[in-house]
C-alpha cells in the first residue's frame, strides 16, 4: 500500500470517529442550542415538554440497546443537562413509587423494551435492559390498571444467556 492510500484510510477511519463521537448524546454539553444538538444528533426518539417551557430531547438506544440519554432544554431551547438514566444508581433516586404516572415513566425513560404481564400483579410490566458495569441488567417497572407506578426491581438479562445456549 502506498503512503498516500495508507493517508486515506487513515483520515477516513479518523472521520468515521469523528462522526460517531458527534452523534454521542453524552458529548452535548450544557449551553448547546437546541438546533446544534437536532443538527448533531439527529431526530430524538421522544420529545416531552418539561415545566417552565422547556423540552426533554431523548435518545434511546432501545430495543436493542442499553442506554436513555435525556437531554433537558431550558425555556429558551439551550441544553441545560444531559443525563443518561438507565444507571442503578439513580433508580432509587429517580423513579417516584405512588406518584408516577406511565406519561412521566415515557418521558424519563422512553419506550421500554417489553411490556408484559406477571400472575402476582394486576397490571402491566415496563422493562429496560441497560448495563451495570458490563453485566446485562434488566429494569422492570410494575404500573396499575389506573396507570400508577406500584414498585419496581432490577434483576439479570437472561435472554442472553438463552441465545448463548
Amino acid at each position: 500500500m502506498s503512503h498516500r492510500a495508507a493517508w486515506s484510510s487513515l483520515a477516513a477511519a479518523g472521520l468515521l470517529f469523528l462522526a460517531g463521537c458527534a452523534s454521542e448524546p453524552t458529548r452535548i454539553q450544557p449551553g448547546t442550542s437546541a438546533a446544534e444538538t437536532l443538527q448533531r444528533l439527529g431526530a430524538p426518539t421522544g420529545r416531552y415538554p418539561l415545566n417552565g417551557g422547556g423540552e426533554r430531547l431523548q435518545y434511546s438506544r432501545m430495543p436493542a440497546g442499553f442506554e436513555v440519554v435525556d437531554i433537558d432544554l431550558d425555556a429558551s431551547g439551550k441544553v441545560v443537562s444531559v443525563t443518561q438514566v438507565l444507571t442503578e444508581a439513580r433508580f432509587d433516586h429517580d423513579i417516584q413509587v405512588d406518584r408516577w404516572r406511565q406519561n412521566e415513566v415515557l418521558a424519563f425513560y422512553g419506550k421500554p423494551y417489553e411490556i408484559s404481564r406477571v400472575s402476582s400483579f394486576d397490571g402491566t410490566v415496563w422493562t429496560w435492559r441497560y448495563k451495570a458495569i458490563n453485566e446485562r441488567r434488566m429494569l422492570y417497572i410494575y404500573i396499575d390498571p389506573t396507570g400508577v407506578v406500584r414498585r419496581y426491581h432490577t434483576g439479570d438479562d437472561l435472554e442472553f444467556e438463552r441465545i448463548r445456549d
